[in-house]
């Protein structure tokens, strides 16, 4: 339709307002309170237009615009309305703007200088009426600041739905408060310190902690890169002064897995890690057990030449190499080249192994494809979502988000875990089965689908193989027999049975919870049978979506830092596939051989294995039995840890490499939905430190394998020839959203869901799986199942986050969850200290009580080396993806201090 703004026709959608017109059209109209991804209200009244069909002044952002309207943005009406807007916002306002943390970054300052106002009309002298309130680690709130244009309130319950603050009390009294009016860091806040609320503030009330002399926005550089935490790849401005991460804002992109600049704690105030003067900053070399620092000329030599001396005694099999979800893709690549170009061996590996090593042999068998089928912006769109073993708000915050933002809108939740999660009280069916009983569970759902005609029978005709194979396997778990196993009533499991298979787009989530078991593969095929039965593959908003817990774990797997395949999942095992890297790579050190797991390779520490190259992995913390781990580094031959802080793994090492964390770097990360995401540098390293990818070509040359690399783009050009699902994955295409694989060529888009009218491997295929008991269960001694995983504050060993001082100073002791009713059996209090006993070990850590988790089961977070939850940990594989059970252990527990007050 046409209307006309200022004097000036313009065309513009119906459904559209006035103020987005207007933006359209380059047309400038103030705002405080508006932002482009929240409902508009009109509070601030700053966008002000005058409709000359009424004479009325009418708010641009909530008037829709109407067939051959004419309206006016600057008449003199409309001026002096903004100007005494501003004289009233003003008049009780500090007029501090000389030392406010806000200065130069301040849409209220920007007006008042835009209008001309130095200072209120009213005459009033502004005093102080609340007092600041900074009792947290990360966002202090200046209420005197605060014009109360809610935009803080809205992103909080619109985007980040925590729903933490509001506004309190009334009249001149009102402002934005947490819970009980306790602040933001109260015993009752919901606040997760995401940090949004600061990132749309228009003025100085909500500032990061801590604030003072950091300088202001027009003091820092500033770089768009992506977060090194989880895997949902969330883009992040870091703010730069003199070579130091300050700050990290926000980043607007449609397209991008954040769009609306969402962060969880870890990316927003968990970079103090780089700047920490604990970071490696020169090689060091262990001399007569001590170490000391050494120039890059030594200790590449060093390395170079121990590795020849192991390959020529040994053979390359006696060697081995752990890559890294922490490192780019074009690392990962380089790593496993190195291995198998040079070293001659395919035992490389990396922390997927520990985490999700059974989705993708599960899901390669089910659809050929081992990824996250769908996007994460599809969350919105199901009607139904099934979390099992996943932890989305604490462990995939942003995720997590836009599942709660979706059941707002009216998607129903099935929430499947052993404890009580967040999203469990949204759930419409909230389910908590004993740990390690996922393939009773699953197959009881899937046996009420089949008993009561749900099935999707079309779909399964066209579209899969093996259904007879699977309707006779699951039809002994009915649902009474289901609850004896599991401890969920049968009424449970028909609900939650129906409301999946009734919704037209049903979409299942999962993550560590069903993989780190013995049976994780078996876990991954009864999900993948449950998504087949009902036709929830190869369409928008459904599928089968393991959440990679590490930033680059996607990648790392995808480019082949797995012992059975190459980069693209081609296996080591076929004949034409090696020749194929063979001639890429020219070489004739390539093997046919399955290389050494993860924990393969520590079994035969000081055995078949002399030697390792580990690149940011701390084994000693996130391998399950940790004194094994710490046995079996201390039998190698010859060890080198590369890494950014001397981690408990890099101690037991003969040289040790200090290598460039993500801010000072270039290169790409593949988040969980499969997105290739450029990262980009913004300072330099410390010290002498350098990129992994330079430092492995470097010892790679020296050992007489040239890999004379200029730039990470230079290497994912290479990856691209190799590698058909990256066949289109040049540095040049990225651009600010990146490419989603498969990406087959330059003129490919990308791929936003997977399968659609075929499964990778042709048709999906039925594997009917039946129920295992876990290896270890209670018996006298050891009377409680232990659960491990991660929790909101910390990230994987800790070496980033507990790095961080407002992270750490939050959460900075472990944990252990106990149910009250078994905290009073053991008089054990919230507090105690506890000894916590498995058949491999001991630790000791503080107690907390409540009804998380079941009688009988306890919890512990992983993060913390002085409580290490992974001395405790059971080793034992599972036999298709060796994959260790790390989520049920055996344990028993004695308090060993009382907590007095």
């Amino acid at each position: 339709m046409e209307i006309i703004i200022d004097n000036k026709k313009i065309e513009v959608d119906k459904g559209k307002t006035v103020l987005e017109a207007a933006k359209e059209n380059g047309i400038v109209i103030p705002t405080l309170c508006h932002s482009s991804f929240l409902e508009d209200v009109g509070a601030c009244r700053m966008c002000l237009i005058e409709d000359l069909a009424d004479g009325k002044l009418k708010t641009s952002c909530t008037t829709e615009v109407k067939e051959g309207m004419e309206v006016l943005t600057k008449s003199e009406r409309v001026e002096d309305s903004r100007r005494t807007i501003l004289d009233l916002l003003i008049s009780d306002h500090p007029l501090d703007c000389m030392t406010c943390e806000a200065g130069g970054n301040c849409i209220l300052q920007d007006l008042a200088y835009h209008y001309g106002i130095e200072r209120s009309s009213y005459g009033a002298k502004v005093e102080r009426r609340f007092e600041i309130e900074r009792n947290n680690e990360f966002i202090e709130l200046d209420p005197d600041k605060c014009i109360l244009c809610g935009k803080c309130i809205r992103v909080d319950q619109d985007i980040q739905c925590s729903d933490a603050i509001d506004f309190v009390d009334r009249g001149f009294q009102t402002k934005v408060g947490a819970a009980n009016d306790e602040g933001l860091g109260g015993e009752d806040s919901t606040c997760v310190f995401c940090g949004q609320c600061v990132e749309l503030c228009p003025t100085g009330a909500l500032s990061y902690i801590p604030s003072q002399n950091k300088g202001r926005e027009y003091d820092f550089e500033k770089t768009v890169t992506t977060c090194p935490y989880c895997g949902v790849g969330c883009q992040l401005e870091l703010k730069t002064r003199d070579r130091k991460v300050i700050e990290v804002g926000s980043v607007y992109r449609e397209g991008t897995p954040n769009p609306y600049g969402e962060a969880c704690v870890k990316g927003r105030f968990g970079y103090d890690f780089i700047n920490h003067p604990d970071r490696l900053k020169k090689p060091l070399i262990k001399r007569n057990g001590s170490f000391e620092e050494a120039e890059w000329e030594e200790a590449l030599s060093m390395v170079a030449e121990r590795l020849t001396e192991i390959k020529d005694e040994y053979g390359g099999r006696a060697l081995a190499g752990l890559s890294s979800a922490k490192c780019t893709n074009e690392e990962n690549y380089l790593m496993q080249k190195f291995m198998r170009a040079v070293i001659g061996t395919n035992s490389v590996d990396h922390c997927a192994r520990l985490c999700h090593a059974s989705t993708v042999a599960g899901l390669v068998k089910a659809f050929g494809s081992g990824a996250m089928t769908n996007s994460i912006a599809e969350i919105e769109g199901s009607d139904v979502i099934f979390v099992i073993g996943s932890n989305p708000t604490e462990n995939h915050p942003v995720i997590g988000s836009k599942m709660k933002k979706a059941q707002k809108q009216g998607t129903k939740l099935i929430v499947a875990d052993p404890r009580q999660i967040e999203l469990s009280s949204l759930a419409e069916v909230a389910i908590q089965h004993r740990p390690g009983t996922d393939v009773a569970l699953l197959n009881g759902l899937i046996h009420v689908i089949i008993d009561e005609g749900l099935a999707d029978q079309k779909f399964i005709e066209e579209r899969t193989e093996n259904y007879e194979y699977l309707a006779s396997v699951v039809e002994d778990y009915t649902p009474e027999k289901v609850e004896e196993i599991t401890g969920v009533e049968a009424v449970k499991i028909k609900k939650a049975a129906r409301l999946y298979a009734e919704a037209d787009k049903a979409a299942i989530y999962f993550a560590m919870g069903i993989t780190q078991h013995r049976t994780g593969t078996d876990n991954v095929l009864s999900v993948a049978n449950l998504a087949l039965l009902t036709g929830n593959v190869g369409r928008e908003s459904t599928g089968v979506n393991p959440l990679r817990g590490q930033n680059n774990v996607q990648g790392a797997c995808d480019l082949g830092a797995l012992s059975n395949v190459y980069p693209g999942y081609q296996s080591v095992e076929d004949p034409e596939i090696k020749e194929k890297f063979a001639r890429a790579w020219e070489t004739e050190e390539l093997s046919e051989e399955v290389g050494l797991t993860v924990v393969e390779i520590f079994k035969q520490a000081g055995k078949e294995i002399k030697g390792l190259y580990i690149i940011g992995e701390n084994p000693v913390i996130s391998d399950p039995d940790q004194r094994h781990i710490e046995e079996s580094l201390d039998k190698l031959d010859f060890l080198v840890v590369e890494d950014i802080f001397l981690t408990e793994t890099a101690k037991f090492a003969d040289v040790v490499l200090p290598a460039a964390c993500f801010a000072e770097k270039e290169g790409t990360f593949t988040n969980t939905e499969r997105r290739i995401q450029k990262v980009n540098q913004a300072i330099e390293p410390p010290g002498e430190a350098r990129a992994d990818w330079k430092i492995i070509s470097e010892i790679s040359t020296r050992m007489g394998y040239q890999m004379n690399y200029d730039s990470p783009a230079e290497i994912m050009a290479e990856i691209a020839e190799v590698t058909p699902i990256y066949g289109g994955i040049y540095a040049d295409r990225l651009g600010d959203k990146g490419l989603q694989w498969p990406c087959k060529d330059r003129e490919d888009p990308g791929t936003k869901f997977l399968h659609q009218g075929e499964f990778a491997r042709g048709k999906g295929k039925f594997h009917p799986v039946t129920y295992i008991p876990p290896a270890e269960e209670v018996d006298e001694e050891y009377d409680f199942i232990m659960m491990t995983g991660r929790m909101l504050y910390h990230f994987h060993t800790g070496t980033m986050t507990r790095n961080s001082e407002p992270i750490d100073k939050h959460e900075p002791d472990a944990y252990l969850e106990i149910n009250e009713k078994d905290a009073k059996k053991l008089r054990i209090k919230e507090g105690d200290r506890v000894r916590v006993t498995s058949r491999r070990g001991e630790v000791e850590t503080n107690v907390r009580i409540g009804e998380r988790v079941q009688p009988g089961q306890i919890f512990m977070p992983f993060h913390y080396a002085e409580s290490p939850a992974n001395r405790l940990t059971n080793p034992v594989l599972d036999q298709d993806a060796k994959i260790p059970e790390l989520k049920v252990t055996a344990v028993k527990i004695e308090k060993v201090k009382s907590n007095k007050i």
